[in-house]
């Protein structure tokens, strides 16, 4: 029974959060602010957090940010606005989703279950990719440059092991929503692009130059070694 935390301040939204996803058969933990959140979460770790951006105090965007600094678990911001810039600041935030307010109880659940969702891997696919100084040991989750450890989100890592099991090959965005946020999944194309670039600061020498993972316009994205 995974375990989801709510960061939402108005009571009666949280309370209907609350209701619905044990409907749905999650364990359900809530709090009210962004300092409550970073609280709890230094006693326990959830499997998905809910972080609603206009919370008052430390905001959604901080929360977010500072959840990301100790930790890779998955998280979902919540936005009553589906306004580019709320949404795609909540991503270069780390979130790994979003929702727009007011959502069907459904539709949040099945974001959930493909965030937890982890594809088989390919007994056929090697288990450590390279390109430049950069390696990817994708059985043991850990990608490192130049020897040091990288610090990836669970779907930064799986976008990036998609890329580099199809290296050279042109991957769609619809293709990337599919197998890295989860096959029932029709998304927002935004998903793919801010994970790219989040990716390239971590992985290219100059991400304004990008030598490994590249656009190709009108298509989607390949990796190349």
């Amino acid at each position: 029974m995974s375990h989801v935390l709510i960061i939402e301040d108005d009571e009666r939204i949280r309370a209907s959060m609350r209701l619905a996803l044990e409907d749905e058969g999650y364990t359900v933990s809530d709090v009210e602010s962004g300092e409550e959140a970073l609280a709890a979460l230094e006693g326990s770790t959830p499997d998905v957090v809910l972080i609603d951006l206009m919370l008052p105090g430390i905001d959604g965007f901080e929360t977010c940010r500072r959840v990301r600094r100790t930790s890779t678990v998955p998280v979902i911001v919540v936005t009553a606005r589906s306004d580019t810039h709320d949404v795609v600041a909540g991503l270069e935030a780390g979130a790994d989703d979003y929702v727009t307010k007011p959502f069907v109880a459904k539709e949040l659940a099945a974001r959930i279950r493909a965030l937890l969702r982890r594809a088989r891997p390919d007994d056929e696919s090697p288990s450590t990719f390279t390109f430049g100084d950069v390696a990817v040991e994708r059985d043991a989750g850990v990608v490192t440059r130049a020897g040091e450890e990288v610090h990836c989100t669970r779907t930064e890592f799986r976008l990036l092991c998609e890329l580099a099991e199809n290296a050279g090959r042109v991957l769609s965005r619809e293709h990337l929503l599919e197998r890295v946020w989860g096959y029932d999944y029709f998304g927002d194309g935004r998903l793919v692009d801010v994970h790219v670039r989040r990716l390239r600061t971590k992985v290219e020498p100059d991400p304004a130059a990008p030598q490994f993972i590249l656009t190709v316009r009108g298509m989607g994205y390949k990796l190349v070694v």
